[in-house]
């Protein structure tokens, strides 16, 4: 058996660990190059989510509210007509964000997006659909709404096939959101 050098076991580690440095900084620049970039990203998309679940508005008051926000959706008069709520869930793959639109002028949940998610493609990410996703589109239950494995009724939201866990985060969330509109229109 050979005797092994102290020469064999340093240059490779030291050029292991140069290596990891110089990653490490391209990587350091790169993110500081795009954090920005990705900002705007995020902010977009949050804008025009907001269209979508609340698509009568025509400006957003963004609300910071402890560590929840929410947008106030006003129509062209200034007058408030709804209400968007950012909450989010732990689904099958992480966590589940999701933007609830909920109408102050009847109390209808009038949409709602999924902003992010990490679900397993074609079960969990099927949450994105909008099939899926209009089951919300009704007045808000006084208990929340519950998912069913069954055909749905009033309040009830009918389990994605082989994605209970993303279904009941996705609900989750929803019902947070509309824990949050009841704390705020008493």
């Amino acid at each position: 058996m050979q005797k092994m050098k102290a020469k064999d076991i340093l240059v490779p580690c030291i050029t292991l660990f140069l290596i990891c440095m110089i990653v490490t900084a391209c990587l350091v620049v790169i993110n500081s190059l795009t954090k920005d970039t990705i900002a705007k990203q995020e902010e977009q998309k949050k804008s025009d989510s907001c269209k979508l679940v609340l698509s009568q508005a025509k400006e957003f008051e963004e609300i910071k509210s402890g560590d929840s926000t929410y947008y106030v959706g006003k129509d062209e008069s200034g007058e408030v007509i709804g209400y968007s709520f950012i909450t989010s869930a732990k689904g099958y793959g992480g966590d589940i964000s999701v933007m609830t639109g909920i109408s102050s002028k009847d109390d209808k949940v009038t949409g709602v997006v999924i902003l992010s998610q990490n679900e397993t493609p074609g079960l969990g990410a099927n949450a994105e659909k909008e099939t899926f996703t209009q089951q919300y589109k009704s007045s808000v239950p006084d208990e929340g709404f519950s998912v069913v494995k069954s055909s749905a009724q009033d309040g009830q939201i009918q389990a994605l096939t082989g994605a209970t866990i993303s279904t009941n985060a996705v609900t989750d969330a929803v019902n947070s959101a509309l824990e949050q509109y009841k704390n705020i229109s008493e």
